[in-house]
């Protein structure tokens, strides 16, 4: 397989299987970022209070809020609190990294269910958006249509990537990923019609003729 293709590449299509080691070699990636912060923390000795691994933490980096926050509390000789600040920093060099990945394999998957890449900014952006910035909005029933709204939206995106079978044929973003079934062979003993009917060529006697020759006993 082509790993440059399959973790960088944005054409082209993957199937369910594919998408799904994707997502476990991103979920290793952040692991291991999580523990290289763990250890930076710890030679600095401000161990950030908590360590959050997932997909909406990529909208962190657009959160001017949180950064100037860490900034604030380093320049006030706050460590405990300027802890926040290295995973922040290690999560700004990591981040185009994963987010590149995450989006070549999400938009290949979406061109295996017939889906233009477009298709990220309902299933990916706009959820993620909301849960960064959830709880700057106002208490207000006014609200709950939003949420429900990026709440379906998650549902579905997850169902259309996760679950839901690529397109069988050959569709406007590529061939199927999947191998093709073979076709069962026919079986040599099947019956044959043109070997058990027989022309009987025209003689002296009556007209030519077919006939069905006998099984042999």
């Amino acid at each position: 397989m082509d790993w440059s293709w399959f973790l960088f590449g944005f054409g082209g299509r993957i199937n369910r299987a594919k998408y799904w080691l994707a997502i476990l070699i991103v979920v290793c990636w952040m692991m291991f970022l999580g523990l290289l912060t763990l250890a930076v923390a710890k030679v600095v000795g401000a161990p950030p209070k908590s360590l959050h691994l997932g997909v909406n933490d990529v909208f962190s980096v657009v959160d001017p809020a949180s950064f100037r926050a860490a900034v604030a509390a380093f320049q006030q000789g706050n460590l405990a609190s300027a802890g926040h600040l290295i995973p922040m920093v290690l999560s700004a060099i990591g981040t185009p990294l994963f987010l590149w990945v995450y989006l070549a394999i999400s938009i290949k998957r979406l061109h295996d269910r017939d889906r233009s890449g477009w298709w990220m900014l309902p299933f990916f952006v706009v959820p993620g958006l909301y849960s960064q910035f959830v709880d700057r909005l106002p208490d207000s029933y006014v609200v709950f249509p939003l949420a429900l709204a990026v709440f379906v939206l998650g549902i579905w995106g997850f169902v259309e990537m996760y679950c839901l079978r690529g397109t069988r044929w050959t569709n406007r973003f590529g061939t199927n990923p999947l191998p093709k079934v073979q076709t069962r062979p026919r079986s040599a003993s099947s019956w044959r019609q043109h070997r058990e009917v027989e022309f009987i060529p025209r003689t002296a006697g009556p007209l030519a003729a077919t006939h069905v020759k006998r099984g042999h006993d």
